[in-house]
C-alpha cells in the first residue's frame, strides 16, 4: 500500500511556480513499539485527559488551547482562530535566497524530507530550479510551516529529487565557544599524527547503511521472539566498567595498528607458506 502524502503544495522560485509533494525522507515505522498494560488483568491501559480540579474526564470536543497569562488564568483560542493566523509558507516554498552548499553546518540540520514534483505540466520547472542548484552548487532557502511551526527550510538536488531539510532554529544551537573553548590548542605529536592517520586508512570504507544498524532493536527482536516461543532469553553480558589506568597513547596506538593487520589480510585468496618450526634445540643453538 502506497504511503500517504505527507504535504502538497507549491515550489515557487520568481515567477516560477510549480506543484509539489513531500515525503518524510526517514520512517520509523519498524521501530519495536510497546503498549502499556495492566499488569494483573493483561489488559492495555488508555490515557486521557482530566481537568485538573475536578480529576473529571474532559472531552474531545471540550479541549481548547490556551495560552497563560497569569497564575490560574489562560487566553483561550479555538481551531478557528489558530487557522486565522496561517501564513502563505503553510502551502508555498518560495525561495527567497541561495547559499554555497557547503556553508550551513551540519549541526543546524533537523529532519529530511524528499520533494517531488506532484505533476507532469510542473516537472520541467522543478527539474531545472534542481540542476541549476546543482550546477552552481548552491542550496535554496525557505520558510514552511511544518509540525505547527514556521521553519527556515533548506533545499538540496539529489538525484531526480529534492531534498528539503528542515533547519533547526537559532536558540536551539548551542554556542561550541562554551564547550570547546577550553581544549587546548598545541600542536599534536607528528608521530601520534602519523599512527593516527594509519589507523583511520585501515578502517576507511565506503559508506553502507548497515554501518547505521541499531542493535538494540535485533536484541528487543530477539528476545521477543524467544519469549514467543516461550523460550527465556538470553542474558547479555554487562558493559565493561571504564578502564582507570593511564595508558600510554603511543603504545595503544601502536597496539592498535599492530592488531588492524590481520583483519586487513582476511579474505586474501594468496597465503605465505608456512616457515618449518624449529626443534627447542635448534633455537638454542642459533641462539
Amino acid at each position: 500500500m502506497a504511503p500517504r502524502t505527507f504535504w502538497k503544495g507549491y515550489l515557487k522560485l520568481s515567477l516560477v511556480t510549480c506543484p509539489v509533494t513531500m515525503m518524510p525522507a526517514i520512517t520509523e515505522g519498524d521501530k519495536v513499539r510497546f503498549h502499556t498494560l495492566n499488569r494483573v488483568t493483561g489488559n492495555r491501559v488508555q490515557s486521557r485527559y482530566v481537568d485538573a480540579e475536578t480529576s473529571e474526564p474532559i472531552e474531545e470536543d471540550d479541549e481548547a488551547k490556551g495560552y497563560k497569562k497569569g497564575a490560574d488564568e489562560y487566553v483561550v483560542l479555538d481551531d478557528e482562530e489558530l487557522a486565522s493566523v496561517a501564513l502563505e509558507s503553510t502551502r508555498t516554498i518560495a525561495i527567497d535566497l541561495f547559499t554555497p552548499t557547503d556553508s550551513i553546518e551540519r549541526v543546524w540540520y533537523d529532519r529530511p524530507h524528499y520533494l517531488m514534483p506532484d505533476d507532469p505540466v510542473g516537472e520541467e520547472a522543478f527539474s531545472v530550479i534542481r540542476d541549476a542548484m546543482a550546477a552552481t552548487g548552491t542550496v535554496g532557502i525557505s520558510r514552511l510551516v511544518l509540525y505547527r511551526r514556521e521553519r527556515a527550510v533548506m533545499l538540496a538536488p539529489r538525484d531526480r529529487g529534492i531534498v528539503l531539510w528542515t533547519l533547526r532554529y537559532g536558540e536551539q544551537v548551542r554556542d561550541p565557544e562554551e564547550y570547546f573553548g577550553d581544549i587546548k590548542t598545541d600542536k599534536v605529536d607528528s608521530d601520534l599524527m602519523s599512527l593516527i592517520t594509519a589507523l583511520i586508512s585501515e578502517r576507511t570504507k565506503p559508506w553502507n547503511p548497515e554501518m547505521a544498524s541499531d542493535p538494540v532493536q535485533e536484541r528487543l527482536l530477539e528476545m521477543i521472539t524467544s519469549k514467543k516461543k516461550g523460550k527465556r532469553p538470553a542474558r547479555r553480558k554487562e558493559a565493561p566498567e571504564r578502564p582507570s589506568n593511564v595508558v600510554s597513547i603511543l603504545d595503544a596506538l601502536k597496539k592498535s595498528i599492530t592488531s588492524e593487520q590481520p583483519r586487513k589480510s582476511q579474505g586474501s585468496v594468496t597465503k605465505k607458506p608456512a616457515r618449518p618450526r624449529q626443534s627447542k634445540k635448534a633455537r638454542d643453538d642459533s641462539e
